[in-house]
């Protein structure tokens, strides 16, 4: 299956992101923490080279916690001012001000010292759908004041908040970008529900997530479908099925609905919490297409799968 999804509204987005682009200070770019590089937008890097930045993996409580350290200090290394979030528990949100004071510093300093006092740092909220951010600036304002959804592209228009005299942020609505180079990206885009679920084969992207988890991890599979160690991703499937109770009438499996579950399982983090890709090993220097193509599968996920075949439970 070929994964890519990128209406129209798209670039009238993109197109208006250029626009705001000059009236603001800093980006905030969340990302989803299970793959904070294939969930970044690479046009946001070439519209805000020029921008502050502060990245935000929101959603860090579905991710593997080691993981999430590598990824704080893989940005670190590339300059780039990087938290762990969680925008609907609310976890890790303090840290965001003094944060926006560090990456702003100079811009801060400058209208000190040119006499400017009280005007706010102007910060754009940016991430591509299904991401978090309409939830983020409700969790970092402390009330309901965007409106927010679990649709990707439920936020739409201009809209500006003022959370205190030192911050004003602008909602922007998630966008993606024309073209996957990989398609493991879009596939893994799928997996976290950034693309649009009608227009996947829900069948076919839960055998490639069973795959992935089969691979990296077969235990969570194995407690939540109580499936056998080393089941082909059909099999587990069917497991999951009648698991689930997806049966249709005749006592035939409902592969369908079952599919539909497990993403949703996966996304909700009740198959545990899944890290889709680790840091690159060497990324310093290199184009952001390239360490894209270079991020690893996690590997305390290997180390599972190692010793659960050392211990005869797989093959």
């Amino acid at each position: 299956m070929n994964y890519q999804w990128y209406p129209g509204h798209m670039t009238k987005a993109k197109r208006a992101m250029q626009e705001d682009i000059r009236l603001i200070d800093l980006i905030i770019e969340l990302v989803d923490a299970r793959m904070p590089l294939g969930s970044r937008n690479p046009d946001i890097d070439s519209l805000g080279k020029q921008k502050a930045r502060l990245v935000l993996l929101n959603k860090a409580d579905l991710a593997d916690p080691a993981v999430n350290r590598e990824w704080i200090g893989w940005f670190e290394k590339q300059g780039v001012k990087a938290l762990e979030i969680n925008a609907q528990t609310g976890q890790g949100m303090k840290q965001i001000q003094n944060a926006v004071r560090e990456v702003c510093s100079l811009k801060i300093e400058r209208d000190r010292k040119r006499g400017i006092r009280n005007r706010p740092v102007r910060a754009m909220v940016a991430g591509i759908p299904n991401v978090g951010k309409s939830t983020f600036i409700n969790s970092f304002a402390g009330k309901a004041c965007t409106r927010t959804g679990n649709r990707p592209g439920v936020t739409k228009g201009k809209q500006w908040i003022r959370l205190n005299k030192e911050l004003e942020l602008l909602d922007t609505p998630g966008i993606l970008w024309p073209k996957f180079e990989d398609q493991q990206v879009g596939m893994h885009l799928a997996f976290i529900g950034s693309m649009n679920d009608e227009i996947i084969v829900m069948e076919e992207l839960a055998l490639s997530l069973i795959e992935f988890m089969r691979e990296y991890y077969p235990h969570s599979l194995m407690e939540r479908y109580g499936c056998e160690g080393g089941s082909e991703p059909v099999q587990v499937l069917e497991a999951a099925a009648m698991r689930r109770g997806c049966i249709k009438k005749g006592g035939e499996t409902d592969l369908s609905r079952a599919s539909s579950l497990i993403m949703e399982d996966f996304r909700s983090g009740r198959l545990g919490r899944v890290s889709l890709e680790r840091p690159p090993v060497h990324a310093d220097g290199i184009g952001e297409n390239e360490a894209r193509n270079g991020a690893q599968a996690p590997e305390n996920a290997r180390t599972e799968k190692s010793q659960m075949q050392e211990e005869g439970v797989i093959k």
